[in-house]
C-alpha cells in the first residue's frame, strides 16, 4: 500500500512530538519544536497538517487504529460472541495506545473543552465503527447508527478509566459492565437512544 507523502510526513514530526508532549502538552509551540526537530520546513507542515494540531493528534490516533487492527488480524476471535469481539476490540486499541499513555491523556483532556468537542466526537465515532466493523458487523441504517452511537458513549468513560492504571481484570470487567449497560440501553429501543444519537449526529457535525 502507498503511503501519501502527507502522512509520511505526519509519522516522521510525531516521532519528535510524542516525547515533547508529555511536558507540554498537544500545544502550538511543541508542535514547532518537534518539527524543527525533525526537520520539516514550513512548506512540509503545511502539507502534512494544514490544521495544525488537529491533524497530528488525529494522525496519532489513526496509528494506534491501525496497530489495534493488525493485532485483531492475528487473534483467533470466532469462538467469540459478538460482544465479546468488541470487548477484544476495545482492549486491542487500548493495548496500542499503551506506549503513549501520557499523550492520550493529553489529548483527553483537550477533547473535554467546548470547542474540541466536535473533534473529539469525531475520533470516538471513527474508532467505534472500526471496533465493529473489526467485529464483524454488518448491519446497515439505524441499527448500525444505534451500536456505533452506543459504543462511542461508553468509550470516554473507558478510557479514563484505563488511564488511572488498573489491574487487567479490573479494566476487563470495567469494560464487560460498561458494554452491558449499552447493550441494555439499546435494548430499550429508539426512544430512548435517539436522542443520544442525534447529539453525537451534532457533534460530528452531521446535525
Amino acid at each position: 500500500m502507498t503511503v501519501r507523502p502527507s502522512v509520511k510526513l505526519q509519522d516522521k514530526w510525531l516521532d519528535r512530538l510524542l516525547p515533547l508532549v508529555e511536558d507540554e502538552g498537544w500545544t502550538d509551540h511543541a508542535a514547532t519544536l518537534s518539527a524543527r526537530e525533525a526537520g520539516i520546513s514550513s512548506e512540509e507542515k503545511a502539507l502534512a497538517a494544514p490544521n495544525g494540531i488537529r491533524d497530528l493528534i488525529e494522525r496519532f490516533f489513526d496509528r494506534a487504529e491501525d496497530v489495534m487492527l493488525e493485532r485483531l488480524a492475528t487473534a483467533d476471535l470466532s469462538a467469540l460472541r459478538t460482544h465479546e469481539r468488541v470487548a477484544e476490540g476495545i482492549k486491542a486499541w487500548l493495548a496500542a495506545l499503551e506506549p503513549n499513555r501520557v499523550a492520550v491523556k493529553r489529548a483527553s483532556m483537550r477533547g473535554f473543552l467546548p470547542w474540541y468537542a466536535p473533534d473529539a466526537a469525531k475520533r470516538t465515532w471513527k474508532i467505534a465503527d472500526t471496533i465493529w466493523t473489526a467485529a464483524g458487523d454488518t448491519a446497515t441504517d439505524y441499527n448500525r447508527e444505534t451500536k456505533r452511537g452506543l459504543l462511542s458513549a461508553v468509550l470516554p468513560p473507558i478510557v479514563l478509566y484505563w488511564l488511572d492504571e488498573p489491574a487487567e481484570e479490573e479494566l476487563d470487567a470495567f469494560i464487560e459492565k460498561r458494554l452491558q449497560g449499552a447493550m441494555k440501553l439499546g435494548q430499550t429501543g429508539s426512544k430512548f437512544a435517539k436522542p443520544a444519537l442525534e447529539l453525537i449526529d451534532r457533534l460530528r457535525g452531521r446535525g
